[in-house]
């Protein structure tokens, strides 16, 4: 007999605060972010039995250190799990936590699973994006890939080429409107809820408490923008401005089964669609989150005018300002990261993809018209990935 299949929500999702590399963390260990994130939502839903967990998914792109050692199985025990709960590494670079949510969700779907924890931790203070890594000669040799697509901001450059149109003057209006648009969620409280403390110890300072993220710029200027350095192309496009940083940081969330969270008395904060993940050149790797999309909508049977409320990693300027040309957004639109995104917050690679939900669902609460959202990312060596999501707080199914 097979298994029926379950709609899967998303109950909760929380995050320490990010930090820029090898700053606020540097003595602190990757794993220890992950419990406190795990560690959170047992605390936020006391009323679940930890043992009715049955799977833990944590994503790191370098998975080494203590980053290594099957992260998800290993941040499950140091969290106060039962022995009895199960948990795995996963790993498809920036899109780790995105992965590791709709591989659980698919367990979910399926009726393997009826709750699971996934998210993703990257420390890049401790871990530098590529340490250990040998990519096979062949890649170059043979020429399966450019030697530019290796090294993300040269793929963000080789974007602006391939869109004129995307000036360095666009993107940094963009980068300036994701940091003012971070100031003023932090203003209204909307960040603040989702934050775990993490208690950080510094030889030099002592002991500290982290609260809030430490990248955000708020008094970034275009004339501050415009004069920065472009690193990866002499008189190029791509700045630390207008591009996420090197960041460390963890999230989580909880998943369920609809049966579940109705049994456990577990609050609904978005219900899952569909999604999809897409391989692209990886010479342009940011352009991955438009076939991704468009995929994603096929298979759901929308399109993108269905779509109300976007959160897209903000990997580079260029990439975000591709993606809404492409459907014919305006780079202002308040539909998209109306919260900020990475540019302001950073970006601590196989964590992002859970922040990118959780400020949705917030999309969501504050939004009860709208109905869809999406949260997409561009992924390295060329792919992109897009989850579809339903807002549980929709007005107009009660019409």
């Amino acid at each position: 007999m097979r298994p029926t299949s379950h709609d899967v929500v998303f109950v909760d999702g929380v995050r320490t605060p990010f930090g820029k590399a090898g700053s606020l963390y540097a003595e602190t260990r990757a794993d220890d972010l992950v419990v406190h994130c795990i560690r959170e939502l047992l605390r936020r839903h006391d009323q679940l039995p930890p043992e009715r967990i049955d799977e833990v998914a944590i994503a790191a792109t370098t998975q080494i250190g203590d980053q290594g050692l099957t992260i998800g199985r290993s941040a499950a025990l140091l969290s106060g799990l039962p022995k009895s709960v199960p948990g795995y590494a996963i790993d498809r670079m920036c899109a780790g936590a995105m992965t590791a949510v709709t591989t659980t969700a698919s367990g979910i779907g399926f009726g393997a699973y009826d709750i699971a924890i996934a998210g993703g931790v990257e420390h890049m203070g401790h871990h530098p994006m590529g340490e250990g890594a040998d990519p096979n000669p062949r890649f170059l040799a043979e020429r399966i890939v450019d030697d530019s697509a290796l090294v993300m901001g040269k793929t963000a450059e080789n974007l602006h080429d391939r869109f004129p149109a995307i000036t360095k003057q666009r993107a940094d209006e963009y980068a300036l409107l994701s940091q003012q648009r971070a100031a003023q969620a932090y203003a209204n409280g909307v960040i603040q809820e989702a934050l775990v403390p993490v208690g950080v110890r510094s030889t030099e300072l002592g002991w500290g408490l982290a609260t809030v993220d430490e990248p955000p710029r708020p008094d970034t200027t275009l004339e501050a923008l415009a004069g920065l350095k472009t690193p990866f192309r002499p008189h190029g496009h791509v700045t630390p401005g207008n591009a996420a940083g090197l960041n460390d940081g963890a999230t989580a969330c909880l998943l369920a089964s609809a049966e579940a969270a109705a049994e456990f008395d577990l609050p609904v904060a978005m219900t899952l669609v569909g999604f999809a993940f897409a391989g692209v050149d990886p010479a342009v790797m940011g352009v991955g989150p438009v076939p991704a999309t468009e995929k994603a909508l096929q298979r759901a049977g929308l399109t993108i005018d269905d779509i109300q409320a976007f959160e897209i990693n903000e990997a580079f300027a260029v990439q975000v300002l591709a993606f809404l040309d492409h459907f014919g957004i305006a780079q202002d639109d308040p539909r998209v990261n109306p919260y900020g995104g990475a540019i302001a917050y950073g970006h601590p690679l196989a964590s992002s993809g859970v922040r990118l939900m959780i400020q949705l669902a917030r999309q969501f609460r504050d939004r009860p018209e709208v109905r869809y959202g999406i949260t997409t990312m561009c992924i390295g060596l060329g792919m992109g990935g897009t989850v579809i999501w339903e807002n549980p707080h929709w007005s107009g199914k009660d019409n």
